[in-house]
């Protein structure tokens, strides 16, 4: 009996400090850093899963001769199989769309054009914003209603700027003014050969878009808006004139020169933005406290 009463003893005694010490031993959960910014990648490296081919002339997702391809941790646009390009204008679209927020990338050109391809469609190619879903291009669309950042690389002789502006089936307003001109230079340099160029894009909603370039911004406006042409075969249901863009698809071009693309990184700029939430970041410039965790 004296045993038995030592041993209930014992575990009433011991039992709540065991039981205090596995708590204290057990890792806490990491406090948010609510400054620390969290990027995403958009491309995995491996493959294109999570990006839907859209080609001039094709159904959606018929990646016409492997027109994209991933290979090497990039997104390459080659020709290889193309007798010559035909118009076959194509695009790459990330899954989900977005309205605030930053992007980055690094591109180059590389190789020869395709046959065919037009003169101004030289070391050209792009990202372009604020587009429409990737289900609603028609098959014969030549591009998405959208914002282009135009990607141009030198030709070894003349000045010729890059992440310039141009506007399929859209307008934009600068400096006050309603911009109805399709494609605008920016103040950039000029970058010659196969180097890689960094890219960098700040996207809030209608009322604020920079080019960025190795930290200088080449040009901005605000606005953007559905109008004008340069779209050709698209659905009239799709293109209501004077409507604000202040969301949409991001997507890369194949516009009949080879092209590569890395390091493609967007920062959400779009969140829960009450400090009390487990997901509250500072930098979120726009609410969306539906995603607040608690």
């Amino acid at each position: 009996m004296k045993n038995q009463h030592a041993n209930k003893l014992f575990l009433a005694l011991c039992l709540p400090s065991l039981f205090l010490l596995q708590q204290c031993a057990r890792p806490s959960a990491p406090a948010n850093d609510a400054g620390k910014e969290e990027w995403i990648s958009l491309f995995n490296g491996v493959n294109l899963d999570g990006w839907d081919v859209k080609i001039a002339g094709h159904n959606l997702n018929d990646n016409y001769q492997n027109t994209f391809v991933a290979e090497d941790s990039m997104i390459k646009v080659k020709y290889n199989g193309y007798r010559e390009f035909g118009a076959r204008y194509g695009h790459l679209f990330y899954k989900e769309p977005f309205s605030y927020y930053r992007l980055k990338l690094d591109y180059r050109f590389v190789g020869e054009q395709c046959p065919g391809g037009e003169g101004w469609a030289l070391r050209n190619s792009g990202v372009m914003l604020h587009g429409q879903p990737a289900a609603t291009l028609l098959k014969d669309q030549d591009f998405p209603i959208s914002i282009e950042a135009q990607f141009l690389g030198g030709d070894g002789e003349h000045e010729r700027h890059t992440l310039n502006l141009c506007t399929p089936g859209t307008h934009v307003v600068m400096d006050g003014n309603l911009v109805e001109t399709h494609c605008i230079d920016s103040r950039s340099k000029t970058y010659h050969g196969e180097q890689w160029v960094p890219a960098e894009f700040l996207v809030l909603g209608d009322s604020l878009i920079q080019h960025i370039l190795e930290g200088e911004v080449v040009i901005e406006y605000s606005k953007p808006q559905v109008g004008g042409g340069v779209v050709n075969n698209f659905d009239p249901a799709v293109k209501t004139d004077g409507k604000p863009l202040i969301e949409g698809s991001i997507s890369l071009q194949s516009e009949s020169h080879p092209v590569h693309f890395r390091n493609i990184r967007l920062l959400n700029l779009e969140g829960c933005t009450d400090p009390k939430a487990k997901n509250y970041k500072s930098y979120f410039v726009k609410s969306k406290n539906t995603v607040c965790v608690y």
